[in-house]
């Protein structure tokens, strides 16, 4: 028997759940999965719970019931759960503009600028002029001034465009000025989600977590891609040859580093909370399964909730994004079902999908929540067939077309 054939899963998947498993085996068979982790929720209740493989390239490390890792801009739906609790509360609006919050913000013509353009990639600010490095990141006071001095790549309101690293910038930046305790985004959500909901899932990784059970991320390169991928990002990869473009103003700065060295302190501690969360299938499902069931469970009023899950949200600008060259809809900082990307049960659906393939959103019509997390980084912009195989078999199991 091959070592694939030998494939073990651990957790558990209730009655009537079995086809995500089996979709899950698969996508070890055929899609190239090294380590990986599925979990679907029903409101607060786990229905599917299954991890297998390996947490490292080599296969010399179990993925185990703890394993976290890093899911890229899959960050991006739990910053903006942290942005509609603050709307929740009453301290941001998101038709107000960002410099009614943050005055500074106002420079370069961005005076009316909407905290929903800010989160919806329609402001312009994909990019920045000033390279920025990790460690400046940390320097908060110093990196809002950066950020209130950029000017908008187009007329902010009129197109969208990826907001790939800086998004969860300026939100954390938005944040901190409306919070009563100017607590950052990362603390917000550690203290207002993940502690009450049982989440292993951070947003700027403590001190006193080690990297030890954080799996290594590994590239598909060579035959892999070949093999594996069937949507090759070839514009966004013409634009990093050329050094030149949205996509790789958008992508290369800040400097991140390779995402394939992702599993590394100096890049996850900081707090990135568009790109470097680091957590489980489990703890997105859970979010995004409250979300989706109204439990309760979140610090969010339902009316917020009911604008999350609102369906008539055509996008009031052309669908083509720039930076990712690809036809895209935008909602309150998640992506919504639509065009040549659907999920969930309907067009109410929302989620974010992350680098690499990672995947979480809710479906308020069947209140579940989804969330899938992997260590082989697959080359789609959006879809990655390995995730799209485990959202068709939800799909199945809950009988929606």
């Amino acid at each position: 028997m091959t070592m694939r054939e030998q494939l073990m899963l651990h957790g558990e998947a209730e009655p009537g759940f079995g086809p995500v498993a089996d979709a899950f085996r698969r996508n070890f068979a055929q899609h190239g999965e090294i380590g990986a982790a599925v979990a679907v929720y029903e409101g607060d209740r786990p229905v599917v719970d299954l991890w297998a493989g390996h947490r490292d390239r080599r296969r010399t490390l179990p993925w185990e019931r703890d394993t976290i890792v890093p899911v890229f801009s899959s960050t991006k739906g739990m910053a903006a759960f942290t942005l509609a609790s603050a709307v929740s509360r009453g301290l941001l609006d998101y038709a107000e503009p960002v410099a009614k919050y943050w005055p500074e913000f106002a420079a370069q013509g961005k005076e009316s600028i909407t905290v929903r353009q800010l989160i919806d990639h329609q402001a312009g600010l994909s990019g920045l002029d000033s390279v920025v490095r990790l460690s400046q990141i940390a320097d908060l006071d110093g990196l809002a001034k950066i950020l209130a001095a950029q000017k908008p790549a187009w007329r902010p309101g009129t197109r969208h465009g990826y907001h790939a690293i800086t998004l969860g910038l300026y939100q954390g930046e938005l944040l901190r000025r409306v919070d009563p305790q100017h607590r950052t985004l990362g603390r917000v959500f550690a203290e207002d989600f993940a502690k009450p909901l049982g989440l292993d899932f951070f947003i700027g990784l403590p001190a006193d977590q080690g990297l030890e059970r954080i799996a290594t991320m590994a590239a598909t390169r060579g035959l892999d891609a070949v093999r594996y991928e069937r949507d090759l990002p070839l514009r966004i990869g013409a634009e990093f040859v050329a050094k030149r473009g949205y996509s790789y103003a958008a992508l290369s700065n800040p400097r991140t580093g390779d995402p394939a060295r992702a599993t590394r302190r100096e890049f996850l501690e900081v707090e990135l909370p568009g790109s470097n969360g680091v957590g489980n299938a489990r703890s997105l499902a859970r979010v995004y399964g409250a979300a989706a069931r109204r439990t309760g469970a979140l610090p969010i009023d339902d009316d917020v909730l009911d604008l999350l899950a609102a369906a008539d949200t055509a996008d009031d600008v052309p669908a083509a994004d720039l930076v990712l060259h690809i036809k895209t809809r935008y909602h309150l900082g998640f992506r919504k079902s639509g065009g040549g990307f659907r999920f969930g049960s309907d067009k109410r659906a929302y989620g974010t999908t992350g680098l690499g393939g990672s995947f979480g959103f809710a479906d308020p019509a069947t209140g579940l929540g989804f969330g899938y997390t992997m260590n082989r980084l697959g080359l789609a912009v959006l879809d990655d067939v390995r995730s799209r195989n485990l959202r068709e078999a939800v799909l199945r199991c809950t009988g929606s077309p």
